[in-house]
């Protein structure tokens, strides 16, 4: 995805990667929100719902679609915009780390266990601007189920003011709730997404052809397949990372709270909230990679960086 130039061009790549992976992760919220708010009431509160279209239909009848479908939808747009230009602008730069170390001399040339290890070294950097911005995305997307536990009224708070209760009542940690086990879900969860979504690239690619030039619906087909690869493989964690982040566990071991969710609630519970997760993932990480490639070939286009050696 990112071609190997003189060390004069390295940061204007990291630019472009960082522009396109906004633009991506703004495509991505308007079109999954209202399936990832769903995600989240059936992870957080299973047992208030049979399901995710009565989820969904309840939520509609309830709360609307500002306030219900597309609560949240601000801290969204800037978790996945500081997610996926860091976690985008990193993965570029760890391709070129894995490429120098395996004597590899374009990263074109990366195989698909090499773009994988490259999404799994980028999360880590990704997790620390994604945690907060994701944390407040969530208490806003669950505010009327938690009232309803707490036996209290439901309070629609912007997210600046829940930023700035959390910095008050728990300091800058606060905003971090939930890192370890968001680190857990995003670093083998980006070994899948990269690795899936370059894998199904490869496959799809006309003979003859680059993979930059495999063509709009089979980079689709490639980011539903990372997509899907991505939430099969790590769902559990996300399960407890939203149970910790809405304040339903506590901040200890990731596994302890992994271990007596499965003791209490049983297997399922580990995988609430998977069919509007997946569902929604198909379309959302199409247009994420759609969006990505092609604003990325524009700026290479239009900044004359592509045929630099």
């Amino acid at each position: 995805m990112v071609h190997s130039k003189n060390s004069n061009t390295s940061l204007l790549d990291g630019v472009i990667d960082f522009t396109s992976g906004s633009l991506g992760a703004v495509a991505l919220v308007y079109v999954g929100q209202p399936l990832d708010t769903v995600k989240v009431k059936m992870q957080t509160f299973p047992e208030l719902y049979r399901g995710m279209w009565h989820c969904m239909r309840k939520t509609l009848s309830t709360e609307g679609v500002r306030r219900g479908l597309y609560a949240g939808t601000v801290p969204a747009l800037a978790a996945n915009v500081a997610e996926n230009s860091v976690l985008f602008a990193a993965y570029g730069a760890c391709q070129k780390v894995i490429a120098f170390a395996t004597d590899t001399k374009d990263v074109q040339d990366l195989g698909v266990l090499s773009n994988a290890s490259a999404g799994f070294l980028a999360a880590f950097f990704s997790s620390f601007s994604l945690c907060p911005t994701e944390l407040i995305k969530i208490k806003m997307q669950a505010a009327k189920e938690h009232a309803a536990q707490t036996k209290t009224a439901v309070e629609r708070e912007s997210a600046f003011k829940i930023t700035h209760k959390i910095l008050k009542t728990e300091g800058i940690m606060g905003v971090f709730r939930g890192i370890v086990p968001t680190m857990a879900r995003e670093m083998p969860g980006y070994f899948f997404f990269f690795g899936g979504y370059e894998a199904t690239r490869i496959m799809l690619t006309p003979e003859g052809k680059t993979k930059d030039e495999c063509g709009a619906l089979r980079t689709m087909a490639a980011g539903a397949v990372g997509g899907v690869s991505f939430w099969t493989a790590v769902f559990p964690f996300d399960v407890v990372k939203s149970r910790i982040q809405v304040g339903q566990m506590s901040d200890g071991s990731m596994f302890t709270n992994m271990l007596t969710m499965f003791r209490n609630e049983g297997f399922t519970a580990m995988y609430s909230g998977w069919t509007p997760t997946v569902i929604r993932t198909i379309p959302s990480t199409a247009v994420l990679f759609l969006v990505y490639e092609t604003s990325r070939s524009l700026l290479n286009s239009f900044l004359g960086t592509e045929n630099i050696a």
